[in-house]
């Protein structure tokens, strides 16, 4: 991923500090990133979802609203009105350099945001909120007893995250106007509404409204045991996981041209987690798994480990060979299993080997084949899943060419 540093015009003329978090390949479509009330673009939630979006070809613009974290300008004067026009200025700056969005995703009372600007962003296909406000209101409890002196004076300083922030009566009055009602009455993009029923901030009862008030095509997802910031890394890893395969749908993402010499395309791999074996695996915008290793060897087992994904790879080309075989011989075969397990044995328990080493790789198949098929039949196939590429491949000479870019 090639993250970008970027400032560019907000809605009141202020320079507004972004990053583009631009795929390793070519860029398929292009998302924005709203974060949640008093945030900034550089949260671990937004971070995990920007670069999960990104290994998939997606490019992803994440940006702090005025007066907020390295963003020009005063937060007390902006408002829910100036967050959502901070979404059309940066959404009209993207389109300038070709990048028009076509994927909105929102956090909190950025949520709500994205959600009122979506139906005046027409390159917009998909929108998704994470734990937002149907009332953007909502946040003017997040000030206690601030509110009644913010009333009666017209400001207050007010502290948030740790944070100390000049909250005005204009500010009060610009949140209590805004309704989101007729926005989605309007909107015609898909719409995934994710939310954790214990929200603490958020009521879930928000995500209810929201849903109640879109239009399909809408989707909800719970995020049964998650924060309202999404700060555990695995719920972050889960949101990001959703929503890219919930965008595929609406996203026309085409699989890059692969390079000459690879005619199944790249393989990618990234480090999803530096301090632990987590690992990011993409072919193309479409496919993603997790590589890792058991806890038992320092991972934290949220994917397969090396070696079973070369046993899928056996396992999968065993079963899709005898398949293919028996389709050409329109032979009554029903259904294919294959269990494969891997193991490191002394030499001289492998008949085969050449007694040079130590100790050799042993992958051990189990095929279950169902239909009426007869003793010939069967014993045939068992002979073709030896002839599988994968198998071959293993048996064959390798070589690994390697080199640092």
């Amino acid at each position: 991923m090639d993250e970008k540093r970027i400032t560019f015009p907000g809605h009141g003329g202020h320079m507004l500090a972004a990053r583009l978090d631009q795929p390793e390949g070519p860029t398929l479509a292009t998302a924005m990133f709203a974060h949640c009330f008093t945030c900034s673009k550089d949260i671990a939630a937004a971070r995990r979802i920007s670069q999960r979006l990104a290994r998939m070809g997606i490019a992803v613009f994440r940006f702090d609203f005025t007066g907020l974290g390295h963003s020009e300008g005063e937060f007390a004067n902006a408002g829910f009105s100036g967050n959502v026009a901070d979404l059309l200025a940066a959404a009209a700056w993207l389109k300038g350099r070709g990048q028009a969005p076509a994927l909105l995703i929102g956090h909190s009372l950025g949520g709500a945001a994205v959600l009122r600007a979506a139906p005046d962003i027409d390159s917009v296909r998909a929108v998704a909120t994470i734990g937002a406000p149907f009332d953007p209101a909502h946040v003017i409890h997040n000030f206690g007893p601030a509110i009644e002196e913010i009333r009666e004076r017209g400001q207050a300083q007010v502290t948030l995250g740790g944070r100390s922030f000049t909250i005005t009566r204009g500010f009060l009055d610009d949140v209590d106007k805004a309704r989101l009602g007729p926005a989605l009455g309007r909107m015609k993009a898909a719409l995934l509404v994710m939310h954790a029923p214990r929200d603490m901030v958020v009521g879930i009862e928000n995500a209810a409204e929201i849903f109640k008030a879109a239009h399909h095509p809408k989707s909800f997802v719970t995020l049964d045991g998650a924060d309202h910031l999404i700060s555990r890394p695995e719920d972050a890893e889960y949101v990001a996981d959703v929503i890219s395969t919930w965008a595929q749908r609406y996203l026309e993402l085409r699989n890059p041209v692969p390079p000459p010499g690879a005619p199944e395309g790249v393989v990618r791999v990234r480090e999803a987690d530096p301090e632990g074996f987590l690992q990011d695996v993409n072919v193309g915008p479409r496919h993603h798994v997790l590589a890792d290793e058991p806890v038992a060897y320092g991972g934290t087992d949220q994917g397969l480990s090396p070696y079973q994904f070369l046993s899928a790879g056996l396992g999968s080309c065993t079963s899709m060979t005898i398949r293919m075989y028996a389709r050409r011989k329109k032979w009554p075969l029903e259904h294919v299993e294959v269990d494969v397990t891997h193991d490191k044995v002394h030499a001289q328990d492998c008949e085969t080997c050449d007694g040079s080493r130590n100790k050799i790789d042993l992958f051990r198949r189990v095929i279950r084949l169902r239909g009426p098929l007869d003793d010939a039949q069967r014993q045939r196939l068992l002979e073709i899943a030896d002839r599988c590429p994968v198998h071959r491949t293993l048996h064959s000479e390798i070589r690994v060419e390697t080199r640092l870019e």
